[in-house]
């Protein structure tokens, strides 16, 4: 889970692209990074840590140029070291500059490819350069001293071709233009947008959400279809091609549920409007399974359940009260690297109101249960303040299945539904009982803002995987090398001679 944004404008784009990844650091808190364009130069800064930590004034005054893109990093396929931070760069050909949301599933076998076939050396475990050197393969390979559009947009329909997984794409090629494409299922999002100036030039903006281009004073145009590329010149104008034959949409329904801002419009629905009927179909599995329930309080796990608790309260004529205080300077513990660190982070995160649980049947509804860690901590602190019972919802289903789209869930067995029941998962955390969301009634939740959505990626929910070719050997790879366990011991081999060897340009 990644957030990128691109931006092609008459004026310095840094501060602008600043923003919008400020808006987008809710999609990662790990690393950030920014590259800009002028006269055929670039300039990059990228590092470990939030967006304000990792541009400094003194970084922003060297960041000049009208075109530009950013990134904002939470690590899942490759290491956390900052010489992996995004974006990467290449010389060849012309200069490009790429930063991606989402996770290749062939990155290792295509990787192996480059380096015997296309001759091309990958420095990092990224599957980030990996994309980046495919692009640049395809395009050299169209021998042309000046590109046209048709040209880049043929080297992204042969990128299709050799790369399988989700992915959100963005690229800035010097002296061009932006360049952005999404997967041919639309697994991870994108939309693009433009802004009207004074003197009637307009100006251009590609991002993860819509959010971005809120901030900045875009108007969102639409979403990048499944498959499509967008070309935007140095000039302005604006080039669109459909990359992919068989293209789909099918976005992942977590973004609704968990990943993306309730502010943001993803494939025209309304992520807000979305977590409000979660609510109303929450309350409706109530009255169907217990319609004589005995809850007296509704309370939310701030913050991204609020929305979907606040309509369960209303729809089940209960009283809604703020339960928890939230600590906003701690970071998202569902991201967080290692069980012991998120576990230890849910009581620095949230502190109780006694008044709220004190002798009171309480349910706790939250976005997701995943690993469980937070909704352990959670019941327990309604506990310790006095409740009489503690109810347990989630606005989502039962995630029983690793995801490998961009979503750091590499093993199944650190789910706690994962060879669960619902009862067996209640007395896991601890709770009287559980509810979950009805995988039926999330789509409906979600399919309600815009029918034309084909599908979903559900994978998480049904193991499903909607761009095919998983398999249980692919799964247990995929344990191996990203589980809890085997990236702690990643990052205790990890020497900072990585770090100190980046060899893609750095503002310091």
């Amino acid at each position: 889970m990644c957030g990128i944004v691109g931006i092609v404008a008459k004026s310095y784009v840094n501060q602008t692209i600043f923003d919008a990844l400020t808006v987008l650091q809710h999609r990662g808190q790990d690393a950030a990074g920014m590259v800009t364009c002028e006269s055929d130069r670039f300039f990059m800064r990228k590092d470990n840590g939030l967006v304000n930590e990792v541009f400094r004034t003194r970084h922003m005054k060297r960041l000049g140029g009208n075109m530009g893109i950013g990134h904002v990093r939470y690590p899942t396929a490759g290491s956390s070291s900052s010489a992996e931070a995004q974006p990467f760069y290449v010389n060849s050909p012309y200069g490009i500059a790429l930063a991606h949301n989402g996770n290749l599933t062939n990155a290792d076998e295509v990787a192996e490819t480059m380096f015997r076939a296309d001759l091309r050396h990958i420095n990092t475990t990224s599957d980030s350069e990996v994309l980046l050197n495919v692009f640049a393969h395809e395009l050299q390979q169209q021998g042309k001293l000046k590109p046209e559009p048709s040209d880049i947009f043929t080297a992204v329909e042969r990128v299709h071709g050799r790369v399988k997984g989700g992915y959100a794409v963005v690229a800035v090629i010097t002296g061009y233009g932006i360049l952005a494409f999404r997967d041919p299922n639309g697994i991870r999002p994108l939309v693009y947008g433009k802004r009207t100036l004074a003197n009637g030039q307009e100006e251009f903006m590609v991002a993860s959400e819509s959010v971005a281009l809120d901030v900045g004073g875009f108007e969102l145009v639409r979403d990048i279809e499944p498959g499509e590329a967008i070309f935007i010149t140095m000039e302005g104008e604006v080039f669109t091609q459909q990359c992919v034959k068989d293209s789909r949409l099918t976005p992942c329904l977590f973004e609704y549920v968990y990943l993306a801002r309730p502010d943001s419009i993803i494939d025209e629905v309304s992520v807000h409007k979305a977590r409000m009927r979660m609510g109303v179909k929450l309350a409706e599995k109530v009255l169907r399974e217990r319609p004589e329930h005995d809850i007296d309080v509704v309370i939310p796990i701030p913050d991204t359940s609020r929305t979907s608790a606040l309509e369960m309260a209303y729809h089940l004529d209960v009283k809604f009260r703020e339960g928890f205080i939230k600590n906003r300077y701690v970071g998202r513990t569902f991201i967080m690297p290692g069980q012991a660190q998120r576990k230890k982070s849910v009581r620095r995160k949230l502190n109780p109101i006694e008044m709220e649980f004190k002798d009171k049947v309480v349910m706790l509804v939250d976005d997701s249960v995943v690993r469980g860690t937070t909704s352990q901590q959670i019941v327990q602190m309604a506990r310790d303040m006095g409740a009489k019972k503690v109810y347990f919802a989630s606005a989502a289903p039962a995630v029983r299945y690793p995801n490998v789209y961009g979503i750091d869930m590499p093993s199944a067995t650190e789910l706690i539904a994962h060879n669960r029941n619902d009862e067996e998962i209640a007395q896991e955390i601890g709770c009287d009982w559980m509810l979950y969301q009805d995988l039926d009634d999330l789509k409906e939740s979600v399919l309600a803002g815009n029918p034309e959505i084909q599908d979903f990626d559900t994978c998480v929910f049904d193991g499903k995987y909607v761009a095919g070719d998983i398999d249980q050997s692919y799964l247990d790879r995929l344990e191996q090398k990203r589980n809890d366990s085997a990236k702690a011991e990643e990052d205790g081999q990890q020497t900072k001679s990585n770090e100190s060897s980046d060899l893609h340009s750095r503002i310091d």
